[in-house]
């Protein structure tokens, strides 16, 4: 394999291990230019982005390198342009002096500030084409935020605003937020449509703050059509990035422009946050999006194999499927890792070279469901499943049934919402607390900790 087709591997499987305004933030326009032995030289396009790799990437990229057949791979970045690897002037990048590197500590991509008069939005991300709603694999875990998205396409800024978005890691806010901007842009070419992350929101705040550029920055937003913003959690604690955000959003929901928010929490959980903020967050619609089931996550491999004009037999799929329940980026990055090896080898992505690659054993349940595993608690502790599930608040009941709310929770990674339905409760609040009962009682009940560990052999068995 030549290094740039290597360097696109390994780019590939990164674009699935971070969120996608990260990588094309900090790995868009990077270049393997070199390889010598073990020493491979990166290009990068300036000291700032050359910072960031070495002080909160290196070791990422180095695990993929090595998953490529490099045996203790020395990464070197390179600044474009330079002679130089490991220095570059720093006349042309002005740092707040609080804020220089050191060498143990590379600098913050949140508080790079450009040299220009006016305020920069380079670092800022746009849309990226390839995320549409036509390739978004809907299934259950997210079929209600798909409908207020499409809701959202037909009228803009007057049915769900703000939409909030919130849910674990990589299962697809950022592709679903990415598809209502790309299909507004398509079909209304002169729509103002502003994607961002809060990390480049803060970035550029702090910018306009050192400038004093603070109206220019706030009529930049607030003559957004559609304002898409990524991990809202991330203003927590920052009040002036709150109190300018706060403003923003009112000009935007009077004017009718619509705002779609994502986050790993929903807006009441989200800690250091004002509650006008929080208040304004719930004024549409929040949904909780969830981790994918079995047949979605089987969908999603096929898609991403599609995408790439690889047929992949139905085993092959199942087989990955099963690997993990957590999220979309996970299984795209198991699929990225088969498809490199058998590429490299030029050999055919059979179920056996899956099972010798990823190294899972294939005995997993084809299909773990809630209600096997409420099923299996109940056979455990010999009481019935309308008992289980019905309204009784014995102990003996009890225990059984937050037993059953941890591992739908830690198996399944279902959501409080879900739990508490599947076991015929109305709040969800229900589930949060037992699920953190059992994890406590685990550590000092060897009982309830026998009992989970019984549970899951026969899950498994």
């Amino acid at each position: 394999m030549d290094s740039s087709s290597l360097w696109q591997t390994v780019l590939g499987e990164i674009e699935v291990s971070i969120s996608s305004g990260n990588f094309n933030t900090w790995f868009k326009g990077t270049e393997l230019v070199e390889v010598r032995e073990s020493d491979l030289v990166i290009s990068v396009n300036n000291l700032f982005k050359k910072y960031q790799l070495e002080g909160k990437y290196l070791d990422l990229i180095t695990d993929i390198v090595k998953k490529n057949g490099i045996d203790k791979p020395n990464i070197i970045f390179k600044i474009a342009g330079n002679k130089s690897t490991s220095t570059q002037s720093e006349e042309n990048i002005v740092l707040p002096e609080r804020m220089v590197a050191s060498e143990s500590t590379p600098a913050s991509p949140l508080n790079y500030v450009s040299d220009s008069n006016g305020l920069s939005h380079s670092y800022r991300q746009n849309l990226i084409e390839k995320y549409t709603i036509d390739n978004f694999v809907v299934g259950s875990g997210n079929e209600l935020a798909f409908a207020a998205c499409q809701s959202i396409i037909q009228k803009p800024g007057k049915k769900y605003n703000p939409l909030f978005l919130y849910g674990g890691v990589g299962i697809g806010k950022t592709h679903l937020m990415q598809a209502v901007g790309n299909a507004l842009k398509k079909q209304n070419p002169d729509f103002n449509i502003l994607y961002i992350s809060t990390e480049q929101f803060v970035q550029e705040f702090v910018d306009s703050l050192r400038k004093r550029k603070t109206q220019e920055f706030a009529h930049y937003y607030r003559s957004a059509d559609v304002l898409i913003v990524d991990d809202i959690q991330f203003i927590a604690g920052k009040e002036k990035i709150q109190e300018e955000f706060f403003h923003t959003f009112n000009a935007l929901h009077q004017a009718e422009k619509q705002i779609i928010l994502s986050s790993d929490k929903p807006p009441k959980e989200i800690p250091s946050i004002e509650e006008r903020l929080k208040s304004r967050f719930e004024w549409g619609m929040s949904i909780d999006m969830q981790y994918p089931d079995y047949e979605t996550r089987c969908a999603i491999i096929k898609s991403k194999s599609d995408s790439l004009n690889i047929s992949l037999k139905s085993e092959v799929i199942e087989y990955i499927a099963n690997i993990t329940t957590s999220n979309v980026r996970e299984l795209e990055g198991l699929l990225n890792q088969l498809l490199a090896f058998c590429d490299m080898r030029a050999i055919e992505p059979t179920l056996s070279v899956a099972e010798s690659i990823i190294g899972i054993s294939k005995n997993r349940p084809k299909h773990l469901s809630s209600k096997m595993v409420i099923e299996k608690v109940s056979k455990h502790y010999q009481i019935s499943l309308d008992d289980l599930i019905g309204p009784k608040r014995d102990k003996d009941i009890v225990v059984p049934r937050q037993v059953a709310m941890y591992l739908l929770r830690e198996e399944l990674k279902l959501s409080y919402p879900k739990i508490a339905r599947e076991l015929g409760r109305k709040d969800h609040t229900t589930a949060l607390h037992s699920v953190d009962k059992i994890h406590n009682e685990i550590e000092i009940n060897p009982d309830i900790k026998k009992a989970i560990n019984d549970i899951k052999e026969k899950l498994y068995a």
